[in-house]
C-alpha cells in the first residue's frame, strides 16, 4: 500500500477499504497532507464477530487513528455512521453515507401469493456465506424444535471461507435428523438465487451482526417477507414494512417467531403485503451512485428535514384525514372574500397567489385546491428536483397554474425567494424541524406581505400507542430529544414550534388560531404500512440521540412489530394546525 500511495500524482483523491485502511494509520499519515484519502468503512474492524477482548482492543485503537489520517469517511449505513461519530471520533460532518443497492433483477421477480389454506410446507429462505457471525447454525437449533410443523429451509452461501464452521452446520443438520427438511446449496448464480427467491414464502437471516444487510434489500425487492435478528445495522436495515425483527442471538425469540408465522397464515400473508409495499421504496444502484459522488465533491449530508417520496405518499391519507375542516372553511371564505373585494375594486381579479413551502408530492394544494373555488396560482418550493416535478404535474392536473422553486430556504434568503404580493402561504409537516432563527424571518416574510398562513401538521410532541408498552416512554422523550437536533437550519425548535410561530404573528398583529389535527391509526390494515414507518422512524431518532439505548429501543420495535402484525395496534401522534390572518382582514 505504502509503494501504490507513493506512486500517486499530487492532489490525486483515492478512496481506501476500511478493511485495508484500517491497518495502516501510519503509512496514511505520510500522505496524508499530500493526497486527498477518503474511507469506506462496512462496519468497524472491533465489531467482527468472535475477536477477544484484547484484539477488539488493539483493532478499536488502530482503526481510530487510522480514520483520523482521513477526510471523508463513507458508511454503508447509518448505523455505522453512528458508531463512528460516538465511538471513533470521527465527526458527523465528516462522514457520508451510501447504502448499498439491489440489482435489477430482484426487481424483476413475480412471487406467486401462498394460497391460503395451502398443504404445502413452508418455504424458507437463507442467503449468507456460511460463518458464525451469520449465525446459521441459531437458525438450525430454532427449526430443530419446529419439526411437527410444516416447513422446509433453503441454506444458499459459500461453504469455503470457514469450512471449520460449515462443518459444524452440516453436522448439526444431520445429528438433528434435518437432512431431508434443511438443504445447502452452496454459492448460486444470479438466475438461480433468483429462482430461490420467487420460490421460498419467508426470508429468514439470523446473523449476529451486519454493517448493512443487502440481502434484506434483496428480499422486499422480490416482494418476500422477512424475519430478521436486529444484529448491527439490521436494526436499521429492517426498518422498513415487511419485516418483523428479533434480538440478535436469541434462539428462543427466532423459534418463537417462526412458529407464529409457520402457524398463522394470516399474519404471513399480512406481512407479505408489507413486503411488497416496499418494494418501490428499495434502492437502485444508481441512488447509491448519486450519493457516493455527493460524497466526493464534499457535499453536505442529505437534509434530514427531506423526505422520500414513498414516506409522503404513504403518510398523506393520514394528513388529509387529520386536517382540520373547520380552519380549511375558514381560510376558503377568507379567501373568496378577499377574491370578491379585489373583483369589485379592479373589474377582473387576478388568481390568488398561494405558495407551499417544502412540497414534497404536493400533498397540501392538493387538498386545498378542490375546497378553495377561487381562481389560485401556486408557487411550490422544494429542494428535491424530482418530487418538485411531481408536485407542479399534480397541481396542474387540478387546473391550478403552478411555478416550481427547487430550492432550499433559509433564513437569509425567505425575504428574497417568496413572492411578493402572496395572498396565501402554506406548509405542512415542517416547521417543528426548522431553528427559532428561521421561523421569525419566516413569520416577517409573512406579515410583511399581509399573507395568510396556514401551517399544519406540525408534530405536538405527543404519541400514544395501544396496548402500553412500558418502553413508550423511554422512546417517546428519545424522540422529542432528537426533535431539538440541527435539522440544516440550527437547533429545531420542535413540538414547540407551532406556539413559537403563532407569539411571532400576533406581535405581528395577525389573529391566530390553533388546533389539533392528530393521526388516529389502526384498526385495518391500510394504515400499517405507515405504522411500521412511523414507529421505524421512531427508533431511529431514538438510537440516534442515545445509543446505549439501542437494545431497549430494538426490543419496543420489535415487540410493536409483532403487535401490529397480529392488527392488535392502536397509535396516536398528535400534530397542530395553525391559521393565522392580519389582524385588519378578520372576516
Amino acid at each position: 500500500m505504502q509503494d501504490f500511495l507513493a506512486s500517486l500524482p499530487d492532489g490525486a483523491r483515492v478512496v481506501l477499504d476500511g478493511l485495508a485502511m484500517g491497518a495502516m494509520p501510519e503509512v496514511l499519515q505520510r500522505h496524508r497532507r499530500r493526497l486527498q484519502l477518503s474511507a469506506l468503512v462496512h462496519h468497524p474492524l472491533a465489531d467482527e464477530t468472535g475477536l477477544a477482548a484484547d484484539q477488539q482492543v488493539w483493532f478499536k485503537q488502530i482503526e481510530t487513528r487510522a480514520l483520523a489520517q482521513v477526510g471523508r469517511v463513507f458508511t454503508t449505513s447509518d448505523y455505522t455512521a453512528v458508531r463512528l461519530e460516538q465511538s471513533y471520533g470521527v465527526r458527523g460532518d465528516r462522514i457520508a453515507t451510501a447504502q448499498p443497492a439491489v440489482d435489477d433483477v430482484f426487481f424483476s421477480i413475480d412471487r406467486p401469493d401462498r394460497a391460503e389454506g395451502q398443504s404445502n410446507p413452508l418455504r424458507l429462505l437463507c442467503v449468507g456465506h456460511l460463518s458464525p457471525r451469520k449465525a446459521q447454525h441459531q437458525l438450525v437449533d430454532a427449526l430443530s424444535t419446529l419439526t411437527d410443523l410444516p416447513w422446509q429451509c433453503t441454506l444458499v452461501g459459500a461453504q469455503d471461507r470457514d469450512p471449520d464452521y460449515a462443518a459444524t452446520v452440516i453436522r448439526a443438520i444431520a445429528d438433528k435428523g434435518l437432512t431431508d427438511r434443511i438443504a445447502l446449496m452452496g454459492e448460486l448464480s444470479e438466475h438461480q438465487i433468483a429462482t430461490a427467491y420467487a420460490e421460498a414464502d419467508l426470508f429468514v437471516f439470523p446473523s449476529l451482526y451486519e454493517g448493512y444487510g443487502i440481502v434484506i434489500d434483496e428480499a422486499l425487492a422480490a416482494g418476500l417477507p422477512v424475519l430478521s435478528s436486529d444484529g448491527g445495522a439490521l436494526a436499521l436495515t429492517t426498518e422498513k414494512p415487511g419485516t418483523i425483527t428479533y434480538p440478535a442471538g436469541s434462539v428462543s425469540e427466532l423459534t418463537d417467531r417462526l412458529r407464529s408465522l409457520i402457524r398463522r397464515v394470516d399474519d404471513l400473508a399480512m406481512l407479505s403485503d408489507q413486503a411488497r409495499s416496499s418494494r418501490a421504496g428499495i434502492r437502485r444502484w444508481s441512488d447509491t451512485a448519486r450519493d457516493f459522488l455527493e460524497g466526493m465533491k464534499l457535499a453536505e449530508r442529505d437534509d434530514p428535514a427531506r423526505f422520500s417520496g414513498q414516506w409522503l405518499e404513504t403518510r398523506e391519507p393520514a394528513d388529509h384525514a387529520a386536517r382540520s375542516e373547520a380552519l380549511t372553511d375558514t381560510l376558503a371564505q377568507w379567501l373568496m372574500t378577499r377574491y370578491d373585494q379585489r373583483s369589485l375594486h379592479e373589474g377582473s381579479a387576478p388568481p390568488l397567489q398561494h405558495v407551499d413551502i417544502g412540497t414534497g408530492r404536493g400533498s397540501n394544494p392538493a387538498y386545498l385546491v378542490p375546497r378553495v373555488p377561487v381562481p389560485q396560482q401556486w408557487t411550490l418550493v422544494e429542494p428535491d428536483l424530482g418530487l418538485l416535478q411531481a408536485a407542479t404535474r399534480r397541481v396542474e392536473a387540478l387546473d391550478a397554474p403552478a411555478s416550481p422553486l427547487d430550492l432550499e430556504l433559509n433564513a437569509d434568503n425567505l425575504e428574497s425567494v417568496l413572492p411578493a404580493d402572496a395572498d396565501l402561504i402554506t406548509a405542512s409537516a415542517l416547521i417543528d424541524l426548522v431553528s427559532e432563527p428561521w421561523l421569525a424571518a419566516f413569520a416577517a416574510a409573512i406579515t410583511r406581505r399581509r399573507a395568510a398562513v396556514l401551517v399544519v401538521l406540525s408534530y405536538s410532541g405527543q404519541f400514544d400507542l395501544a396496548p402500553a408498552h412500558p418502553l413508550d416512554s423511554l422512546v417517546q422523550s428519545l424522540v422529542n430529544r432528537h426533535q431539538h437536533g440541527d435539522k440544516g437550519s440550527g437547533s429545531a425548535l420542535g413540538p414547540e414550534a407551532t406556539e413559537a410561530l403563532a407569539q411571532h404573528l400576533k406581535i405581528a398583529g395577525y389573529q391566530v388560531q390553533v388546533t389539533e389535527s392528530p393521526w388516529c391509526l389502526g384498526g385495518d390494515r391500510k394504515d400499517a404500512a405507515l405504522i411500521d414507518m412511523l414507529m421505524a422512524g421512531w427508533a431511529k431518532a431514538a438510537v440516534e440521540q442515545d445509543g446505549q439505548a439501542i437494545g431497549a429501543v430494538n426490543r419496543w420495535l420489535s415487540d410493536r412489530r409483532a403487535q401490529l402484525t397480529r392488527n392488535e395496534l392502536m397509535v396516536t401522534v398528535g400534530h397542530l394546525d395553525l391559521l393565522a390572518f392580519p389582524e385588519d382582514e378578520r372576516r
